[in-house]
């Protein structure tokens, strides 16, 4: 039997130090999450096993720091998808 979905969603603010889950959900829930990401252009990453350690943390508090290396690897990747994104798109506006 598969397990039910799980999605978490992450909010990185520098002032604050440490990342926040500002939204978790499973089954139907968890799918919202990921469409409203998409939606959204938010970067999705999977990877059950980090979220399975995050949906069992409090909303809206710092991660704690055995989490802070997995956490920053996955900010890292959404940092550097979005700037290639960005690089994407202002090479576009400069082509036409």
């Amino acid at each position: 039997m598969d397990e039910e979905k799980l999605a978490v969603a992450l909010k990185y603010e520098p002032e604050k130090g440490a990342p926040e889950v500002v939204a978790k959900g499973k089954g139907y829930l968890a799918e919202l999450i990921i469409n409203i990401a998409k939606e959204k252009g938010i970067p999705i990453k999977e990877d059950s096993k980090l979220v399975k350690e995050l949906y069992k943390l409090e909303l809206n508090k710092p991660i704690p720091q055995e989490l802070y290396q997995a956490v920053a690897a996955v900010l890292a990747w959404a940092y550097r998808l979005n700037e290639k994104l960005k690089e994407k798109v202002l090479t576009s506006f400069k082509s036409k």
